[in-house]
């Protein structure tokens, strides 16, 4: 198989979410990126703020993600979802793992930013349950927790986008 590394940072993370964009996912580690931090100040088309890797060059720094092997072919269908050359772009990146080993994979970043964006509720919790699902710290997934969020006015998008945990 013809295939890529994916480190996924923010609602990616939640495994049936990402299988619904690259069915061939597969989870292979827990890893950190370091000298950046998680913010949810990507400007979306829907009014909300989505996740950011934003780049801090501050050692203290670090966001938590997962790598996912996936098919090659299924890349543009994942690089039109997330907004590719719209909002988003791809960088190659390297990610420490639990035992420091570095792995190389590509991620998207945010280009169009508002820090004044919120996540609606049902984004955040894409991003909760994916950080739970793989076993991300225990402070990490609290601090997500306590992002600030707000209710999608598009109440049948929000029952649409957690309908695939029942």
């Amino acid at each position: 198989m013809d295939s890529i590394l994916y480190f996924s940072y923010g609602s990616n993370m939640s495994t049936p979410r990402l299988r619904d964009r690259a069915p061939s996912a597969r989870a292979l580690t827990v890893a950190r990126l370091p000298n950046h931090k998680l913010r949810f100040h990507k400007k979306s088309k829907d009014g909300s703020g989505k996740c950011d890797a934003k780049f801090t060059n501050n050692e203290r720094d670090v966001v938590y993600g997962v790598v996912f092997e996936i098919k090659a072919s299924e890349k543009p269908v994942l690089d039109k979802a997330e907004g590719l050359g719209d909002g988003y772009e791809e960088k190659c990146i390297s990610v420490y793992t639990h035992d420091d080993r570095e792995m190389n994979a590509v991620t998207y970043y945010a280009t169009h930013i508002d820090p004044e964006r919120k996540p609606y509720e049902w984004y955040k919790e894409h991003v909760v349950r994916g950080a739970r699902e793989h076993g991300l710290p225990a402070d990490y997934i609290l601090a997500i927790s306590e992002v600030e969020a707000l209710p999608d006015p598009d109440k049948s998008r929000h029952e649409r986008e957690l309908s695939i945990y029942r």
